[in-house]
């Protein structure tokens, strides 16, 4: 019967990410609308000029996040040496990302003409606010996890203080871009209405995921380490370590998913699109 319920327990906690990947497949369709809203309106010559100033931008920056992530790499070698071979792919990914917050955050404003009186939109029309709840609350359980297990002496200083700081640094710059995007006043012209919605829900879905993986993948693995401390282990039954394990992988499964939708958000809005494209 115990067993049982540890296997019943494990399905359970497996859930939220595989409804948190459903969430995102299904933001996809908001993405297609959004980028069809934009081959449907003839958008003014700045707001054809705005795409393509905000695809160099963008592109840009990434780059800069690259090389970010190469001088780490190439720092952790020097200071690690050898034992630094499995931190090359975490600390790629980081700069990465971080490039793709920091391109998202700092983003120049458009240099259309503004609506008087100035009209603001609402977040619920740019992304789900089930995506973005689960962003923060993803940062703040990793946080969280990453405090206990640095108070109970299972994490070095140096981990803890880079899994501490890296999400919380992504989830400033997340809510900076999310913020912007709805403080930022609706162009005037009619036609670059659609063109201003895309680049907010790219915006939008792009922190939000970037935040997310950032968060949810050393989730996963702080969660799997305490799960599978022998010092957790008793003689008698305890699911506590059951479901440790089972938020592990449950949190890197759903970084990796929502990693897959994340590159397919990367490609930047584009009046030469297809329309209603997926």
């Amino acid at each position: 019967m115990g067993r049982l319920i540890a296997v019943l327990l494990f399905i359970a906690v497996l859930v939220p990410g595989v409804l948190l990947a459903r969430a995102w497949g299904l933001a996809a369709g908001r993405r297609a609308v959004a980028g069809g809203s934009v081959e449907l309106a003839e958008p003014t010559p700045e707001g054809a000029a705005t795409l393509v100033r905000q695809a160099q931008y963008g592109r840009r920056i990434r780059r800069l996040g690259l090389l970010m992530g190469l001088a780490g790499v190439i720092a952790s070698v020097v200071v690690l040496a050898e034992a630094s071979v499995f931190l090359w792919l975490p600390v790629l990914l980081v700069g990465l990302l971080i490039g793709v917050l920091l391109a998202e955050a700092t983003r120049p404003r458009p240099r259309w003409k503004l609506g008087v009186p100035p009209r603001r939109p609402r977040r619920s029309e740019q992304i789900s606010g089930w995506l973005v709840g689960t962003m923060r609350v993803v940062v703040a359980a990793e946080l969280a996890a990453v405090i206990a297990l640095w108070r109970a002496g299972e994490l070095s200083d140096g981990v803890a203080w880079a899994v501490l700081l890296v999400p919380l640094l992504a989830w400033v710059l997340a809510e900076l871009a999310l913020a912007r995007g709805i403080l930022r006043p609706l162009p005037a012209e009619g036609a670059d209405v659609p063109v201003d919605e895309a680049l907010r829900t790219w915006t939008a879905h792009l922190v939000t995921a970037a935040t997310s993986v950032l968060a949810l993948l050393p989730l996963g693995g702080l969660l799997l380490v305490a799960g599978i401390d022998p010092e957790r282990v008793s003689e008698g039954f305890d699911l506590l370590p059951v479901a440790l394990v089972a938020g592990g992988f449950s949190a890197l499964v759903a970084g990796i998913a929502v990693g897959v939708f994340l590159l397919t958000w990367l490609r930047p809005v584009r009046l030469s699109a297809r329309a209603l494209a997926g």
